[in-house]
Order: C-alpha cells, then sequence, then structure tokens
C-alpha cells in the first residue's frame, strides 16, 4: 500500500490557511464572509464525522447533540451579555418579568465557565454515551439509530421548555460576543477568523491521529474488531477516544456557529441538520482527511443559494446526489483523486494466491 507522504497533507492544511485566513477577508464581501464562516462550522463538524466514521467505522446521525450543547451553551452566554448584568433575557421578560433567571443559566454568565463547558459538556456526555454503548458491543444500524434518536429528543426538549430556552424561537438578537460588538464589521471579521483557526486546529488534530499509533489502532478496530481484541486491546476504548474527539469539535462548531448566524433553534440540532451534516461527509469523502470539510462547504452552499431560491427542489437534489454518491462513489468524491493518481502508477505484482498477508493498520499495532 502506498502512503501519502507525510507533508502533503501539512500543504493542504497550510494552503487552506492562507486561503481561509488572508485571502478570502480580502476579496468576499461582508455578505459572503458571513455565509462562509457558518460553511467552516459545519466543516468543524464534518472533519469530526470524518474521524468517528471515515476512520472509526462509526456512523454518527445524533451530532446535533454535541453541536446544540456548544451552539446553546453560547447563546445563552450571549443572551444574558446582551441583557446585562443582574437582568433577564427579553423572552423571559415577555412571559414572566417577576421570574428569577433559571438557576442554570447564571453560571453562563461567565465567559470562561462557557468556554469550559463547550469544552467538558460534550465531553461528559459523549463519554457517558459512548461507554454504555460501545462496551455493549452496539454498533452498525443500531448505533446509528440511537444517536439519531438522541438528537430528536433533545431537539423536542428545547422546544418544549419555551421559558427557559425560548421553545422553537431559540435564542437571537446577540448584540455582544465577550465584549465586541457584534454589529461592527471587523468583529464579524475577527469571528470568522477565529471558526477559520478553528478548523485549521481540528483538521491538524485529526492528520496528526491519523498518523499516530492510535490512528492505525482506529482502523483496525474498523476492518477487524475481533483481531484488534485478542492484541489485547479493548475497542471500546479505542472507538471512544474517537467519538468523544469528533463530539469536542460538534461542540466547537456549534459555539462558532451562534456568533456567526446569530441564532440558534432546534431546527439546526435536530434530525434533519444532523442528516445534513453526514451528508456532506458522505459527499466529500468520509475516509480522507479533507474531503470531509470540503464536502460539508459544498452542501452548506448549496443549501444558502439553491434553498433559498428553489427551496422545494434543493431537498430533491440533496437527495439525488446522495443516492448518486451512494451508488457510484461511495467514497466520495475525494476518491475521484485516488483513481486519477492511481492510473499514473507502476502496476503492482498481485500477491500469490494462499499467501496470508496481513491487515496493514494491524501489522503496524503489532510491531
Amino acid at each position: 500500500m502506498t502512503k501519502i507522504r507525510p507533508s502533503l497533507p501539512l500543504v493542504g492544511i497550510g494552503v487552506l490557511a492562507v486561503l481561509l485566513l488572508a485571502v478570502a477577508p480580502a476579496v468576499l464581501s461582508p455578505h459572503w464572509i458571513n455565509n462562509l464562516g457558518k460553511y467552516t462550522c459545519w466543516a468543524i463538524v464534518a472533519v469530526g464525522i470524518g474521524l468517528a466514521w471515515g476512520r472509526g467505522g462509526m456512523l454518527v446521525l445524533g451530532q446535533g447533540v454535541f453541536f446544540g450543547l456548544g451552539a446553546y451553551a453560547m447563546a445563552m452566554h450571549l443572551t444574558l451579555e446582551t441583557a446585562g448584568p443582574d437582568s433577564l433575557p427579553v423572552f423571559m421578560i415577555l412571559y414572566d418579568p417577576q421570574a428569577p433567571l433559571p438557576a442554570f443559566w447564571e453560571p453562563f454568565r461567565s465567559g470562561s465557565f462557557t468556554v469550559a463547558a463547550i469544552i467538558l459538556l460534550p465531553v461528559i456526555v459523549a463519554s457517558i454515551l459512548g461507554y454504555a454503548l460501545f462496551k455493549r458491543r452496539v454498533k452498525g444500524a443500531y448505533f446509528a439509530i440511537l444517536t439519531q434518536a438522541l438528537a430528536v429528543a433533545l431537539a423536542v426538549l428545547i422546544s418544549s421548555t419555551i421559558r427557559e430556552t425560548g421553545g422553537d424561537t431559540g435564542l437571537s438578537n446577540f448584540q455582544y460576543f465577550f465584549g465586541f460588538v457584534l454589529n461592527d464589521e471587523a468583529n464579524k471579521i475577527m469571528v470568522f477568523l477565529i471558526a477559520a483557526a478553528l478548523l485549521i486546529t481540528c483538521l491538524l488534530v485529526v492528520w496528526q491521529l491519523n498518523r499516530s499509533r492510535y490512528g492505525e489502532l482506529l482502523v483496525a478496530t474498523r476492518d477487524a474488531e475481533e483481531r484488534v481484541r485478542f492484541l489485547g486491546y479493548d475497542p471500546a476504548n479505542v472507538k471512544l477516544v474517537a467519538f468523544v474527539v469528533a463530539a469536542v469539535m460538534a461542540s466547537i462548531a456549534g459555539a462558532m456557529f451562534v456568533p456567526i448566524v446569530g441564532i440558534i433553534t432546534p431546527a439546526e440540532i435536530g434530525a434533519s441538520a444532523s442528516i445534513l451534516m453526514i451528508a456532506g461527509v458522505a459527499l466529500g469523502g468520509r475516509a480522507s482527511l479533507f474531503g470531509p470539510a470540503l464536502g460539508a462547504i459544498a452542501i452548506g452552499w448549496g443549501q444558502s443559494s439553491l434553498g433559498s431560491s428553489w427551496p422545494g427542489g434543493w431537498v430533491y437534489i440533496l437527495g439525488l446526489v446522495f443516492i448518486l454518491v451512494t451508488l457510484f462513489l461511495p467514497m466520495g468524491l475525494s476518491s475521484l483523486l485516488g483513481r486519477a493518481t492511481g492510473a499514473f502508477r507502476p502496476s503492482r505484482t498481485a500477491p500469490t494466491a494462499g499467501t496470508n498477508t496481513p491487515a496493514p493498520e494491524l501489522d503496524e499495532v503489532r510491531k
């Protein structure tokens, strides 16, 4: 198996960093900077899904749960920051001006607590959920259905708690972002640059994990779980790490989505939103480093452009793209590049029949 030189992914990440951090702010209008920021948030989620699904074989259909945890944590802080010290959010005043602020809202007045919650909440939830599922060897369709059911349950819960979370209306009308005025164009660019830098960081993290001993073990667990267990490793722990990392990335994406878009509702974290995230990863190529991010950006652009001008047709276009990719490009558009480069490689002699050739990932784990 021919391996990609370690320098090539780093060059790609560097090029992407230049495009997002230098070129985009210089050439794009504020409207498109805002849209690109939204696509960047979805790309961050997609990078995590690529690790869990592409490398780990876990079809995570419920990333909306972790996206929602980060989004609502950030939205609660920005709402309280907009309301001012010792004041209630506007939507709570409309329902009951005399009601006290719910106890779980109070800590989110602190920016430090909010940042910590964005990281730690998904770690705790994903660790508990993943441990319960992986230790019982739940996988495949059952795992996918359970994770998606959690996304639906969270969306329904938020919709039903109108006085505490705003319900279906969600949280919006944010004026400040950790002291910076969000209506200022310079501050909007700053928020976009933060989101872009976080995407680059997530790509670097996944690149490092993929090329590490853990990355080899994760792929080996995906392809031959029982053989990994016989080697003395617990596949549940291997999967759990990837699941938690993907959850943290989704939470970070949700947190940055809020100041960029200016609103968060249950519709952004339910089953439809989670499936949309998976569709981007499938389109770009779940097993590649850049495929999930680029696929998510492409799906985001399609939703914003075609979805607004042709809302009825966009759903059919998305469904058609998903069917075509599943049938003809199961590894996504990134596999086309692999086929193109493979056509120019010298052919290798096929192994002799009956030769026992171990999987390269398991061979690396044994060393």
